[in-house]
Order: structure tokens, then sequence, then C-alpha cells
């Protein structure tokens, strides 16, 4: 048990970029838990989320879609509570056709000092009205921990759309006002991934260590946040 809680949110782009430089930077950040957007997925889903965690010297623990928790052994996340998020497969924009992975979104408690958090980790999708019903069903799973919560994830939209506004209407605090764009690693120039907390949680969003700069693009196209929270 932990009068504070380092918690790292990261779009890890399916493992797939240069997972020496990753695990290095996650090493650096020295989570107490990891809330993944874009694990890896398709044939041996599991085994991969496990090797990826055990390179990091954390252990997976739940996950649904693409989004996944990793903690480090100090830690037990209790009541893993993982929902699919309804998205059409079919996405149309103009001219433009594409497919889309299934949503999803997957959170846990933890025990921070005599206090009990949640921790729910999403990846929002590209059409704009879209997130926003997506948004909807993130929302009713946190509340149903009943517990004051983090909300990290990848939400595809800069903070002037209708998600970030939605989340400041539900009365979430954005920790990751000052921290800077997120996307893309190599060219910062949006934000793009947020970091929210009920008022009963305070936080701050940390510098990652100056150590591994370096190793921030080649790891993943998405910035890291490191954060602190405190019941």
């Amino acid at each position: 048990m932990t009068d504070s809680l380092r918690v790292l949110s990261y779009n890890v782009h399916r493992w797939g970029d240069d997972r020496e430089a990753l695990a290095r930077v996650v090493k650096a950040c020295a989570p107490d838990v990891m809330l993944v957007q874009e694990a890896p997925t398709w044939w041996g889903t599991r085994r991969k989320r496990r090797a990826m965690a055990a390179s990091f010297g954390l252990r997976y623990v739940a996950a649904s879609a693409r989004n996944a928790i990793l903690v480090a052994d100090s830690i037990d996340l209790v009541e893993a509570l993982h929902w699919r998020i309804w998205r059409p497969f079919v996405r149309r924009r103009l001219r433009l056709i594409a497919t889309q992975l299934p949503g999803g979104a997957v959170g846990g408690r933890v025990a921070v000092g005599p206090a009990e958090l949640a921790l729910v980790v999403c990846h929002l999708g590209l059409h704009i009205l879209g997130r926003q019903h997506e948004l909807e069903q993130v929302l009713r799973g946190c509340r149903s921990f009943g517990t004051p919560y983090l909300l990290v994830g990848d939400l595809n939209e800069t903070p002037d759309g209708p998600v970030w506004a939605r989340l400041a209407e539900e009365g979430l605090i954005d920790l990751g006002a000052e921290a800077g764009p997120t996307f893309s690693s190599r060219d910062p120039h949006k934000r793009i991934d947020g970091v929210h907390v009920t008022p009963g949680l305070s936080g701050r969003v940390l510098p990652i260590p100056a150590e591994v700069a370096g190793d921030l693009p080649p790891a993943s196209d998405h910035l890291p946040l490191l954060i602190e929270l405190h019941p």
C-alpha cells in the first residue's frame, strides 16, 4: 500500500516500433501501473502482451480490445472491468470508406493509502460523432466503480473538440492541460491524449526522465504521459 501512485499512460503503437527504446522509456518512468493503448493484437495476443509487460518489468493483468493494464509486482488490481465499445465496422467520410477495429475500455481498482480509486484506459475512434457515443459508454463504466477515478486514453481529438467538452461537463479535471503536445513523437504538434480525474483525486503530470528523451521518437508515434496521483 502506498500514499501515491505513479501511472504511465502510453499508446505503444502495437509494440511495433523500437521495442528496446520503448522498454527503456517505460523503465525510466518506473510506473506502478501502466495503462496501455494500442497493445499488440491478432495472433498470440496474450503471449505478446505478457512478453511486452515482461520487457518493461511489469505484469499483464487485464485488457479489452487494444487497451491493457500492466502493474508492478507491488500493486494489486482488483475488480477488473473490461467492456467492448460499440463502433461501426465501416467508417465513411466523404468518399473515404475504411474499416475500424473494435473499441473497448478496461479498468480496475487499486488501493492508495487508505483509499480506493479506479483506473480506466480507453482508445476512442476516428469518427467525430462516433467518438462522442463511445465516450458515453466509457463514462458509464467509470461511474460503475463507485469510487474516484482516473481516466486516460488516446482520444483522437484535440482539446477544442466535443469529447473534451463532454469530459469537462462530466466534472472531470484535465491534468494534462500544461503537459504540451502528445502527437507525434517525432514532431509534437497536437494534444490528443487525455488524463482526467474526478474532483476526489489530486495529481499532476510529471516530466519524462531526460535520459530517455532520445528514445521517445523511435519508441512509439505517441508521447507518454506520466502521472502522479494522490487520493
